[in-house]
């Protein structure tokens, strides 16, 4: 009871449950590169085809050539799109919880319980709304209806709130205004390093939510030719007959750019989250 959890060591019932769990994670990407790299035949072959084939640059051809897909183009405003939210998400979400974990106004406490409600209603309940907005903008059809929604986000905010009450004291900030801080200064130079592991988790999570987004872009940008990657997929997918190896490759490279993400900011999630447990 009195060992620290880094100081017991691990049976080989753990390291066989620990296989298993990433064996089953695994195997959906792992069997989406097998009919990815393959041929039709192989598609349909019975029992299923377990290893890679030759064919992935194929396909990858055939996906990046069709002419009423415009796939390079959704990939490039996916790009666009999951960074300028991302960004949006991250200065707005942490200025708004700085205001709330550390500012003084009336109101705040209710302000912030709205906010946390907000959480409870379903995105779809709002997509009628929404699309009448964009209309009246002109912004429907065009990347613009995409990015304003997701500017910033209750999560966010909320988020970064109950980060900052816990990482940043009430001390530090009081001394910087007696140092004559302003407001904005003691967020950008007190507020912002010590936040810096929450700030990438929710960069990451921000970026891959975005990308992932499916029904919003799709109802926005359907039957344009500036679509996001999920929407293109739903192109590749759309027809009488389905060719699942163009899917599952265009699946493929769309998965790639999230999992050289998650692999690059994998220790800053493990961090914010640990610190977050810890402070808490």
């Amino acid at each position: 009871m009195t060992r620290a959890p880094q100081d017991t060591a691990g049976t080989w019932r753990t390291y066989l449950a620990l296989v298993a769990v990433i064996a089953i994670s695994a195997f959906p990407l792992y069997w989406m590169f097998v009919i990815a790299s393959s041929s039709d035949d192989a598609v349909a072959r019975v029992p299923p085809a377990v290893l890679p084939g030759n064919e992935l640059m194929t396909n990858l051809r055939e996906v990046f050539t069709l002419q009423d897909v415009y796939f390079t183009a959704s990939l490039v405003n996916s790009v666009l799109v999951s960074s300028v939210v991302t960004a949006s998400v991250l200065f707005f979400c942490s200025l708004a919880g700085f205001a709330f974990a550390k500012l003084r106004f009336r109101g705040r406490d209710a302000m912030m319980v709205v906010v946390i409600l907000t959480l409870t209603v379903p995105n779809q309940l709002g997509v009628v709304a929404l699309y009448i907005l964009m209309g009246k903008l002109g912004w429907n059809g065009t990347l613009l209806a995409v990015i304003a929604p997701g500017l910033v986000t209750a999560f966010g905010v909320f988020y970064m709130r109950q980060f900052i009450v816990h990482a940043v004291p009430d001390e530090l900030v009081e001394s910087a205004r007696i140092d004559g801080a302003l407001t904005l200064r003691v967020y950008w130079s007190i507020v912002l390093p010590a936040i810096r592991p929450a700030l990438a988790v929710l960069g990451l999570l921000t970026f891959v939510a975005t990308w992932n987004d499916f029904q919003w872009p799709l109802i926005t940008l359907n039957g344009t030719d500036y679509p996001t990657s999920m929407v293109a997929l739903s192109d590749l997918a759309s027809g009488n007959y389905v060719i699942y190896r163009r899917v599952l490759a265009g699946a493929f490279v769309a998965t790639v750019p999230l999992l050289v993400l998650l692999l690059i900011g994998g220790r800053q999630i493990v961090r914010g989250i640990m610190e977050g447990a810890v402070k808490s």
